[in-house]
């Protein structure tokens, strides 16, 4: 099924897949800044929404996909983690019981209104108004779907942020990962923790013997997928403690690495905020722990030939 609504047809249409019997996944391509993938899972009594998107127009057009598949209204609405990508269209469902980790709502709060320019390209966000998740938690809460249990649980440190959840449907081994997974994009540790996400991956998010895995961003995928984004992490680890030892800052260590069977994925001026994080933690610094965030977005967009990095939402 193909959504293409309010005219999103760049960089290309969103999809509507059904991943289990009324668990679909919402895919946006292509997977870069700011273009998000959602899901939602429909019940006789509403709908639970899985995240939403960055811009006005690309909620708008994945509320009208839902619409397409059910008539019933979104009672609930579960967050992954703070950024704006997922959380952005929170306020298109004034319906729904929002729920989140105690720190994505405070990091909503803290992050506040979209902007662009000059760390991205220019986006037409529409009429954003901030709305945080107000059913809060610190480990993790049970929404259920009929009599389909849906286990939200903050993934216990900081990994690609300080306030990721993952969304398992134990009886039908599907996740919603939120972005501890991108399916074909550089994985993003700027805000998170290099130590914690491989942690994560390797203790909390593999042993779950997921079959079906909607990543946060890119296409829906298997298990296989954990495996790639822990070759990058470990990759990352091994370039960072290398670059350090030599006395290379983040930005010269980025410009000098060669990303071998890495090079494909998509937003690879990452890298440098990877290394500015992955810096910190050689140097001590806790996962999750505050950076110099303007500092190292700097270096992306130093990385990425001086221009602000594309965004095409």
């Amino acid at each position: 099924m193909t959504s293409t609504h309010h005219d999103i047809t760049t960089p290309g249409s969103p999809r509507v897949e059904e991943v289990s019997d009324g668990v679909f996944a919402y895919i946006q391509p292509d997977g870069t800044w700011w273009i998000n993938n959602t899901g939602f899972l429909v019940g006789d009594k509403g709908v639970v929404s899985v995240d939403t998107c960055s811009t006005e127009r690309r909620t708008r057009a994945y509320l009208a996909a839902v619409g397409e598949v059910t008539r019933r209204p979104v009672r609930t609405l579960v967050n992954t983690h703070h950024h704006g990508d997922h959380t952005f269209g929170n306020y298109l469902l004034p319906g729904a019981t929002i729920i989140g980790h105690e720190a994505t709502r405070s990091s909503i709060l803290q992050w506040g209104m979209p902007f662009d320019e000059p760390v991205w390209t220019k986006v037409e966000w529409g009429d954003v108004e901030l709305a945080p998740p107000f059913v809060t938690y610190k480990d993790g809460v049970t929404v259920w779907v009929d009599d389909l249990r849906c286990e939200v649980t903050h993934v216990g440190t900081a990994a690609h942020t300080t306030n990721d959840s993952i969304v398992w449907v134990p009886e039908r081994r599907v996740l919603f990962s939120g972005d501890l997974l991108f399916n074909g994009g550089t994985p993003f540790l700027m805000q998170g923790s290099l130590a914690g996400a491989i942690e994560v991956l390797e203790t909390v998010v593999k042993p779950l013997g997921a079959e079906t895995i909607v990543p946060g961003h890119g296409p829906v995928t298997g298990p296989q997928v954990i495996d790639d984004i822990l070759s990058y992490l470990y990759f990352l680890r091994r370039t960072a403690s290398d670059a350090r030892a030599a006395g290379l800052s983040p930005l010269d260590a980025a410009r000098q690495t060669d990303l071998g069977e890495f090079a494909d994925l998509r937003d690879a001026e990452r890298l440098a905020g990877n290394l500015h994080r992955a810096y910190a933690e050689l140097d001590g610094a806790e996962p999750g722990a505050q950076i110099d965030v303007m500092a190292a977005i700097g270096d992306m967009i130093t990385l990425n030939g001086g221009r602000p990095l594309t965004c095409h939402a």
